[in-house]
């Protein structure tokens, strides 16, 4: 009985295409769940997505049209890109989807979790399903901390506010809110119990592989400015998987005109994941560039050149120097939110200016450029200091991680470093003249940095509250 039960929660977890809060499902099929085999398959999620609309404008390196902020009405994306402090940020956040889809997924993978154990089958392939679902676990949990809480900051990680730990399957679940180090120590724990069942050949490439899992252990402890083991963990993930696609050949090839490179065929991801969904990136108009970070590019960088046009008006604000994405995801599929091979490399790299090793450090951006750059300078010099070393590794960061999560999790982390903090500035807008310009300032401990949680949830569980000083509206 214990173990139809157990097989008939998984099926509602299996089909439900979203949920209300985090612990709050609606079934609306059903599929026969009992072998281990069956459980092991539900590992693999594809089109698994992490939407970032409440704070992908909160970086440096995207851009609004005017069209979308002069004259319209304060919205979400107008507040975070005009860094606007005083707006009431939290009554416009009624629902997100990325918060719910993440307990949505971490709930997946508690079922798995918590029910392959009563099914007949082998006991390897059940510790593979945990093992795999475990990391799928600790990389929602990443996400999560990492979204709506401080970065963590090891002088106050124990007292600062986090999230949710949702650690087993239970749908009428009220949990407490725990700390930044206690979500950051679950998340380690699952790391390291998964770590040894990991395979280097999954089933699938929607099954997590063990460069994958290395790789999220080195981002961990990178997080956490724990150097020694994040450069462990990133040489143990790179043992097994160091591909860097080499698009200096690729655009002597015609590029993805000339040759599609699909899912699973991108040798540099670990982990498929979106975004919003496979065909995210055909929506160039979300996908705008800055002009600072199109002009961190360069003429040369077929990281540019291949996927982005600057001399169309349509999607951009070219007069203003913006950019924007235009390769549909059929041609070219670009990792945006789960890990790749050159972050690990980047990480690396990062790991040993930190150690004040600058000469390799700068060696791992070469071997990078060498496959970046397809004209004029391709090897920089070594810098002299760990600061200048180190604004090297982050503008080749800024370049190669796009999109998605890196850029608001490497300003919220470095922001935590006199050393490495950025003001942001914004002058607008840049084209029209009927529109007095502005300069807009978000500061490196700008509150905004740290996202409200969803309305919804916080209403249906009194224990759960904002991890800032802002005011309910309940």
């Amino acid at each position: 009985m214990k173990n139809k039960i157990l097989a008939f929660a998984l099926v509602v977890m299996a089909l439900l295409p979203s949920c209300e809060k985090y612990t709050d499902i609606t079934p609306t099929g059903a599929v026969i769940l009992n072998s281990t085999e069956d459980y092991y398959r539900l590992v693999s999620f594809p089109n698994r997505a992490y939407f970032n609309g409440n704070f992908q404008y909160l970086v440096d390196d995207q851009w609004m049209r005017e069209a979308d902020v002069i004259g319209q009405n304060k919205n979400i994306n107008i507040i975070n890109f005009t860094f606007d402090e005083q707006a009431d940020r939290v009554s416009l956040l009624t629902a997100s989807t990325f918060y719910e889809r993440a307990y949505f997924y971490i709930n997946r993978w508690n079922t798995i979790i918590s029910g392959i154990d009563f099914t007949d089958g082998e006991q390897r392939i059940k510790d593979l399903a945990k093992a795999e679902a475990k990391i799928l676990r600790a990389f929602d949990h990443f996400l999560l901390v990492n979204v709506y809480a401080k970065a963590y900051d090891p002088g106050t990680a124990a007292t600062d506010g986090g999230i949710c730990i949702m650690d087993k399957y239970d749908l009428e679940a009220k949990p407490k809110k725990s700390t930044v180090e206690e979500v950051y120590r679950f998340i380690q724990k699952d790391i390291d119990e998964a770590l040894p069942f990991l395979q280097e050949n999954p089933a699938g490439p929607y099954h997590p592989n063990i460069a994958f899992g290395y790789a999220l252990k080195a981002k961990v402890h990178l997080f956490k400015r724990e150097i020694a083991q994040a450069k462990e963990a990133a040489l143990k993930s790179l043992s097994y998987k160091d591909d860097i696609f080499d698009l200096v050949d690729y655009a002597q090839k015609g590029g993805p005109t000339a040759i599609a490179i699909v899912p699973p065929n991108n040798p540099e991801i670990l982990s498929y994941m979106y975004m919003t969904g496979n065909t995210e990136m055909n929506f160039a108009y979300t996908n705008s560039i800055s002009p600072e970070l199109r002009n961190l590019f360069g003429n040369n960088d077929a990281r540019f050149n291949l996927f982005f046009v600057s001399n169309s008006s349509g999607l951009a604000d070219v007069l203003a120097g913006s950019a924007y994405y235009n390769i549909r995801a059929n041609r070219f599929f670009y990792g945006t939110v789960g890990l790749k091979t050159t972050e690990v490399h980047l990480m690396l790299a990062e790991c040993y200016a930190r150690e004040n090793n600058f000469t390799d450090a700068v060696a791992i951006l070469n071997k990078l450029r060498a496959k970046r750059i397809l004209s004029g300078t391709v090897n920089l010099d070594v810098p002299a200091t760990r600061k200048a070393t180190m604004e090297l590794i982050v503008n080749e960061r800024r370049k190669e991680l796009l999109f998605g999560f890196n850029r608001f999790f490497d300003l919220k982390r470095l922001n935590n470093e006199p050393e490495y903090a950025k003001t942001l500035t914004r002058t607008y807008p840049v084209i029209r003249t009927d529109v007095p310009k502005q300069t807009y300032t978000l500061a490196p401990n700008s509150r905004l940095y740290i996202i409200p949680f969803p309305l919804n949830a916080m209403k249906l569980n009194p224990n759960l509250r904002l991890n800032t000083d802002e005011k309910l509206p309940f």
